[in-house]
């Protein structure tokens, strides 16, 4: 896991299918100079004038934040995958862009064979197993 791999809406890359998968892997959407595939080109958030004509790296940044696209995006989030685009915006803007990497390494690693539990499928990229992260309390 690496900061380029947080994307300005705060969902880290490093979990998830498209990046994980063997074939036509995604690059991560936080890379924002290079060649993306169109689901991440078309991506309204990464779009949003804050971002790309302020240069603003995430949405935490902007003056509207949080807005309702990154609220609707958090919403799914948090009902279907159980993670939150905007604690994690929250949590780097408090405690910086390494504590976050070293809290998502920690959180999303498998404990059978430190593979990337994958935020989709709720598996080990690595060893297949069914997982879940590790939830504060």
């Amino acid at each position: 896991m690496k900061a380029s791999l947080i994307a300005p809406c705060g969902m880290n890359c490093a979990i998830c299918s498209a990046y994980l998968r063997d074939k036509k892997r995604c690059p991560g959407s936080g890379l924002l100079n290079a060649k993306l595939p169109v689901s991440i080109e078309k991506c309204r958030i990464r779009n949003c004038p804050w971002i790309k004509e302020k240069n603003y790296r995430f949405c935490s940044e902007c003056p509207d934040f949080p807005c309702a696209r990154l609220k609707n995006l958090d919403k799914r989030y948090r009902t279907k995958y159980n993670m939150s685009e905007i604690e994690n915006l929250l949590f780097i803007k408090e405690k910086g862009i390494r504590e976050f990497i070293r809290n998502e390494k920690q959180k999303w690693s498998c404990s059978k064979c430190g593979g990337t539990i994958n935020v989709h499928k709720g598996i080990c990229s690595r060893c297949g197993m069914k997982l879940k992260p590790e939830t504060e309390d």
